[in-house]
């Protein structure tokens, strides 16, 4: 589908979109990634959480909540880890879906359509953005990064029985009523660009990361039981209106929305 249509699919459907950044020294980009972030056009709801900022990331997020009505802006005590601020950002969420961004310049906005089609067509439950897949940009660097994320990517994917690309990716997109965890989801990949930066350029994550990630898995991959996702009067309506829209393009084939 044709990044064109769907987002005059999105549109026609009258769908929202929560977006939740976690922040955490950010100042050097974050006027920017909100402002691409922003820029998509869909109807997004952007909720920012700080985890604790010292740079003057809080103060520029308040000046930026002020200039975007569509910006919410919270708070965390202190330095709480990023799914701590994630954890906050989605139970304030009140779009149809959400989709979790980094507050650095790594993942670009414009991907949104994509991620997002899997969802619209009533097909998935959660759409991983995989940096492995497809023919978008992507700028080369760290190899022992590449490996580690292979090896937990390996792991999660032993431990789950799914078949992941990229299972430490920024990206991911879900219907809101579902937390990805051991359950019965339908789970798609796509492709998307990635525009990585070293750690000149404020690249944070490190090989305690990557242990804190491994312990993750092993942890609730014993403790989170299989649960079945029921089917919601939400997805059904969000399938309802994709068959419609489907039945009038194809009524009116020259007809370009938006």
């Amino acid at each position: 589908m044709k990044v064109l249509d769907l987002h005059s699919q999105v549109r026609s459907q009258i769908m929202k979109l929560s977006v939740v950044m976690p922040i955490y020294n950010e100042r050097n980009t974050l006027r920017s990634v909100i402002e691409r972030v922003l820029s998509v056009r869909l109807d997004i709801e952007m909720l920012c959480v700080d985890d604790g900022s010292g740079d003057g990331s809080r103060e520029m997020l308040a000046d930026l909540q002020t200039e975007h009505p569509n910006l919410r802006m919270f708070l965390q005590p202190c330095n709480m880890g990023k799914g701590a601020a994630l954890r906050r950002g989605i139970q304030e969420a009140t779009g149809d879906f959400v989709v979790i961004q980094d507050a650095d310049l790594e993942y670009d906005p414009q991907d949104y359509p994509t991620l997002l089609a899997p969802l619209i067509q009533g097909k998935a439950d959660v759409v991983y953005g995989s940096r492995f897949l497809g023919s978008g940009p992507h700028r080369v660097l760290y190899f022992w990064h590449s490996v580690g994320n292979w090896i937990l990517t390996l792991l999660s994917n032993c431990l789950t029985n799914i078949n992941l690309s990229d299972m430490e990716t920024c990206y991911k997109a879900f219907r809101r009523e579902v937390i990805l965890a051991k359950r019965r989801l339908r789970i798609y990949e796509v492709g998307i660009s990635y525009w990585g930066r070293t750690y000149e350029e404020g690249k944070k994550i490190g090989w305690k990361d990557g242990v804190r990630a491994l312990w993750c898995l092993l942890k609730y991959s014993i403790k989170e039981p299989v649960k079945a996702v029921e089917s919601t009067s939400q997805s059904a309506q969000i399938e309802e209106r994709s068959q419609k829209l489907a039945a009038s393009e194809t009524r009116q084939p020259n007809e370009r929305r938006g």
